[in-house]
């Protein structure tokens, strides 16, 4: 089933496209709640520490693989829209290669330097070993992130996210069922929530290509398509390149401020371990639109529909920030209780710390709403370097303002909290400004696909 996102009305198609991936990517969330909630609650607060620790490690490795397969994903978008079927057959072979070898690397260099990783991140001395084992079995998933990504990308581009989402909710049901069963019956610690991850992720790839290759043959590559083709693979490379840089920097920068965070001792590294999987399943909707709205851009871009595409970003303003307002709502009268399906209630000092972070954090999410959205539509247009630039405003004010109000001793860790919306402000104002000065010289009537034309 694929969905053409270039005629109908704008809001509607929007919401239809995106509702499934919000789903699934909450159902992917599934995959490290199950994990902290339960070993939180049965292993206890030092292991918590560790797997909390080890999350921010994989979201920076992953996200390179995360990149390269949203930004190949604009690509196919683009030539969808553009009815270029052969040149979308290529670029699936091609972008496949390049993300394949990509992972690959990414795999061994994360083996090759665990012990040095363990250092870098600061980890609390009691939760080093549990980190330890934790990691070298998370590992082994890599591969499977990036085989289950790349062809959800390909599903995703021709506007099917059902598929995607029925896979993850079937990987995310089994992770949970492996998770009790490992851990709490089988008393396997930390391994166990690694292993029940590990064999969730390859349960999701298996099912993602075998769904590909005998339910979407008009997608499949033929021989004639399987060749590597310079101009095409430069284009490819232009587009996932730019957002796989994108997304190691913002989680590089929030990598950072884990660090900053275990600096401040074991209570704060495990509230910090809990508030980051708060935070990350009250924005996910909001993060998975501003996906779902690049591909609306990238079909309507390789459509050329320009005013669609304008219409689209102030649908896609109104429905971003109701989501964002919710979650906000929701996070800030709900702090404590959503702490506590993570943090045993004895543990005073850790709660403590974690309401603060979302009262400051939560009630700001319309900040990272819009620049979700403003990620989306440059990278929709080809301009992902505009994503980048945003980043770094958007991380590097925070890294600096984290390190620098929580050195003044009335502030402490409430200054690395403050950072946060701060930086989102900033990246939003430079995003936005940036659109309408554009707009006004009509500077995004460039349609740079003709630059792919197959060789």
């Amino acid at each position: 089933m694929d969905v053409r996102l270039t005629d109908g009305k704008i809001a509607k198609s929007l919401l239809l496209f995106s509702l499934p991936m919000m789903a699934g990517n909450l159902l992917q969330q599934l995959y490290n709640i199950a994990d902290t909630f339960i070993v939180g609650q049965t292993i206890g607060a030092t292991a918590l520490s560790a797997v909390g620790s080890s999350y921010s490690l994989m979201v920076l490795l992953t996200s390179v693989i995360l990149g390269l397969c949203m930004g190949s994903g604009v690509v196919f978008s683009q030539f969808y829209g553009a009815g270029r079927t052969d040149e979308l057959k290529s670029s699936i072979f091609n972008a496949f290669f390049i993300i394949f070898v990509v992972s690959a690397l990414i795999n061994g260099v994360a083996f090759l330097l665990l012990e040095h990783c363990i250092v870098w991140l600061r980890i609390p001395e009691q939760a080093v070993a549990y980190t330890r084992e934790y990691l070298q079995i998370i590992f082994t998933g890599i591969m499977a992130t990036c085989i289950y990504n790349f062809f959800a990308a390909i599903l995703r581009s021709i506007g099917n996210t059902t598929i995607p989402l029925l896979f993850l909710a079937l990987s995310a049901v089994t992770n949970i069922v492996l998770d009790i069963v490992f851990i709490v019956s089988f008393h396997m610690g930390v391994a166990g929530a690694a292993w029940a991850t590990v064999i969730s992720q390859y349960l999701s790839a298996i099912c993602i290509v075998f769904y590909f290759f005998r339910k979407a043959p008009g997608l499949c590559p033929q021989k004639r398509h399987m060749r590597f083709q310079k101009v095409l693979m430069q284009f490819i490379l232009s587009n996932s390149s730019l957002t796989a840089i994108q997304q190691s920097i913002m989680n590089f920068g929030i990598l950072m401020v884990q660090g900053l965070v275990n600096s401040f001792g074991f209570a704060a590294s495990a509230a910090f371990a809990a508030v980051v999987k708060i935070d990350a399943f009250a924005y996910m909707p909001a993060q998975d639109f501003g996906n779902a709205f690049s591909t609306f851009i990238a079909q309507n871009y390789g459509a050329r529909k320009s005013e669609r595409i304008h219409k689209g970003v102030r649908a896609a303003i109104l429905i971003s920030s109701l989501f964002c307002v919710v979650s906000s709502l929701c996070v800030c009268l709900f702090a404590e209780p959503l702490l506590l399906m993570f943090i045993k209630p004895e543990e005073s000092e850790i709660l403590r710390i974690g309401v603060q972070y979302l009262y400051i954090e939560g009630s700001c999410y319309i900040g990272i709403g819009i620049l979700f959205l403003l990620y989306g539509f440059y990278r929709g247009i080809g301009k992902a370097g505009m994503s980048i630039v945003l980043t770094v405003i958007s991380l590097g004010t925070r890294v600096a303002l984290a390190y620098a109000l929580s050195s003044i001793p009335a502030l402490g860790m409430i200054g690395i909290w403050l950072a946060v919306p701060i930086g989102w402000l900033l990246a939003d104002l430079t995003g936005g400004i940036h659109y309408w000065l554009c707009r006004r010289k009509n500077a995004f009537s460039d349609f740079s696909l003709d630059a792919a034309q197959s060789q």
